[in-house]
């Protein structure tokens, strides 16, 4: 499966929020994704194949030297084919350079995510009570750190 990593822009916006759509049981709105487009604090970045296609996208927010992965998202039909991991090691290869740590938010079933964020060196960093919503489930925080020996809290 032959995709690229490139910046999100305008013509990416209808997919991603079908994407949304699809993965999330509150998604983004396209006006939301339009909005990011904007905010000097975020980055999104999407996994597009060869026709323009949308295969996923992830999506950072930055404040100071604090990263916050707000979304990764694959379609079911690229899912497994290392497409998560292809957008997490973006924010990952930058948060190794310009940050103290990432964190994001992960529904407690969500098993494989969690894997993945683990392979990735990311640690569970706490609990959400009731985070999510439809259904309601707690959200699992998990934060990965940056400094001279990595993995440990600074």
């Amino acid at each position: 499966m032959y995709y690229e990593i490139v910046p999100m822009d305008r013509s990416h916006i209808e997919q991603i929020a079908a994407l949304e759509r699809e993965c999330f049981s509150t998604p983004w709105t396209e006006q939301m994704l339009s909005d990011a487009l904007f905010d000097s604090q975020a980055s999104f970045i999407v996994a597009e194949a060869e026709d323009g296609h949308i295969l996923g996208y992830a999506g950072l927010h930055v404040i100071v030297d604090e990263g916050y992965i707000d979304n990764i998202a694959v379609e079911s039909d690229a899912r497994r084919h290392g497409v998560a991991s292809a957008l997490l090691d973006v924010y990952c290869r930058f948060g190794a350079v310009n940050l103290a740590f990432l964190t994001l938010e992960v529904r407690a079933s969500n098993q494989a995510a969690m894997g993945l964020y683990e392979k990735y060196g990311f640690q569970r960093a706490g609990l959400r009570p009731g985070y999510y919503q439809h259904p309601k489930e707690d959200a699992v925080i998990m934060t990965r750190y940056f400094n001279e020996q990595e993995g440990e809290q600074p």
